[in-house]
């Protein structure tokens, strides 16, 4: 028994030296002052900021563009026959100029009808000749000289003209008009064995190449032409309504430093129906050393028009569609804006009083009533506002 006794002492005499131990430490810790708590610092921002002040701005329209030919056409064959190839190869890319002889139609038993009957017509003729001399001598020497210029080998001259009832009813007994109109029927269908460039252009497709045989009407290629281009540049109504006919305009590459000038021809009578934009058709002569091709994307840049009451910003001043940051008593208000046109890279609006303090730049992780210091001056400014609605 007494050694347990002795146990228990000893271990309620640890608990109690513990206790007393921990007593006296929370005595102590109570008893030691707190250390001064410094205010917390505000941040301060240095921001970029300027005066609202509205004015008359004009400006600037543009807007991409695709570039397409005045003129497309597909090259048909006007005869049947097996196709020769003209002074340029009939291959896709190969550019032309007007007049150039694409291909021809193998043509060499058209010409030797057209001669055949041209000899039978000389015949004809001939046997005329004398009846005219005796009947109507006063058109001897006339029909003499258009016997003398016949030749196989050219388009037959002009058929002498007269206005004698007799001898226009003696060679029409004798088939000689008919004869005449007939050859030159033949001349004209000879020619279209022969297909002639109507512009300068380049084949953009080909169907069918040198060596292969068409039927008349048969597709051989499409061309379009190059050296008068259109540009179709979709805008909206509030700037197109300020572009008008005649305007000249700016043509610029996105990709090179490359300009050209263009003019406008028309404007489109509608708007398309999912953009709601109107198009404006540009005028391009494409002579200068870099053409423009057709398919490309430049931008065109029209004449600048005037925006009444409004002031330009930078685009990146104003966050969640139309809200900007201005400073009132030296801290940060968000205000809304009336957005009235926006640029590439600026916009113009109103919405604001003048004389606010507008902050022209993004900010990134503020809060409405940051504190701020304009660049550029000590103390913040105290100055700002919204536009006043007006009564209805």
């Amino acid at each position: 028994m007494k050694k347990i006794d002795r146990r228990i002492v000893i271990i309620f005499t640890l608990i109690f030296i513990i206790g007393l131990a921990y007593g006296l430490m929370r005595f102590l810790i109570a008893q030691k002052e707190d250390p001064a708590m410094r205010p917390p610092m505000e941040a301060k921002r240095y921001v970029k900021a300027d005066t609202v002040k509205y004015q008359t701005v004009i400006s600037p329209v543009s807007a991409p563009g695709r570039v397409s030919s005045i003129s497309e056409i597909d090259v048909v064959a006007e005869a049947a026959g097996k196709i020769i190839e003209g002074e340029v190869p009939l291959k896709r890319g190969e550019l032309f100029k007007r007049g150039t002889v694409l291909f021809t139609i193998y043509p060499d038993e058209a010409v030797l009808a057209l001669q055949a009957r041209k000899s039978q017509f000389l015949n004809s003729l001939a046997n005329l000749l004398p009846d005219i001399a005796i009947d109507f001598p006063q058109h001897g020497d006339l029909f003499n000289t258009f016997f003398n210029a016949i030749d196989l080998q050219k388009k037959l001259p002009p058929f002498p003209e007269t206005n004698d009832e007799k001898l226009r009813i003696f060679l029409a007994s004798r088939n000689i008009l008919s004869e005449y109109y007939n050859i030159q029927k033949d001349e004209l269908q000879l020619s279209r064995h022969t297909v002639r460039a109507p512009f300068d252009g380049t084949y953009d497709m080909v169907y069918m190449e040198a060596g292969a045989y068409t039927n008349t009407g048969g597709r051989v290629a499409h061309a379009i032409r190059t050296d008068l281009l259109e540009l179709e540049v979709p805008l909206e109504r509030f700037d197109a309504d300020w572009v008008k006919i005649g305007d000249l305009v700016t043509i610029r590459s996105d990709r090179e430093d490359f300009t050209w000038t263009g003019e406008v021809i028309r404007k489109s009578q509608f708007v398309d129906p999912n953009t709601q934009s109107q198009i404006i058709f540009v005028r391009v002569k494409n002579h200068q050393r870099i053409p423009l091709l057709v398919g490309e994307y430049p931008r065109a840049e029209f004449p600048g028009h005037p925006v009444d009451n409004t002031m330009e910003v930078p685009r990146n001043v104003s966050f969640n569609t139309n809200e900007v940051f201005i400073i009132v008593d030296g801290r940060l208000q968000k205000r809304t804006i009336n957005i009235v046109k926006e640029n590439e890279t600026t916009l113009l609006f109103d919405g604001l009083e003048e004389g606010a303090v507008l902050v022209m730049q993004p900010l990134i992780n503020v809060q409405e009533g940051t504190q701020v210091i304009i660049q550029g001056q000590g103390d913040p400014p105290d100055q700002g506002g919204q536009k006043k609605q007006s009564q209805q």
